[in-house]
């Protein structure tokens, strides 16, 4: 399995061939609370690293998700238009935002490993 890594931000993004997937953290669905609401980017889309580009609302807010990379988006998960709870039930596997086609697959390697961001969470 390829090794997930981690943007500041709190999304995750691990690479399966030629395309990434993103989704957000266990942390960040935690400290969000019950999601009830994602609005999820269209395929085809041109993103840069850091970018705005799906929204994610909850009992207690709406956030931002930014792409880890850049890339051209292409896939949504549709699954979370109908069942917007696979954020917090499974945010590392069935509760994936998008898939990626990433500009450089380099630029992953530059994010941060499960314990960098371990040790970013418990700092904060």
């Amino acid at each position: 399995m390829t090794e997930t890594r981690f943007a500041p931000s709190h999304e995750w993004v691990r690479l399966e061939g030629d395309v990434a997937v993103v989704g957000i953290s266990d942390h960040a669905q935690t400290a969000l609370g019950d999601v009830v609401f994602v609005e999820l980017p269209e395929a085809g889309r041109e993103v840069a690293a850091g970018e705005a580009v799906a929204v994610v609302e909850s009992v207690k807010a709406a956030s931002d998700i930014y792409a880890p990379i850049a890339g051209r988006i292409v896939e949504s998960n549709a699954a979370l238009v109908d069942d917007p709870s696979l954020v917090n039930s499974a945010p590392m596997a069935e509760g994936w935002f998008f898939r990626i086609a990433p500009s450089d697959p380099a630029a992953i390697d530059a994010l941060l490993d499960e314990a960098a961001y371990e040790a970013k969470v418990a700092a904060e």
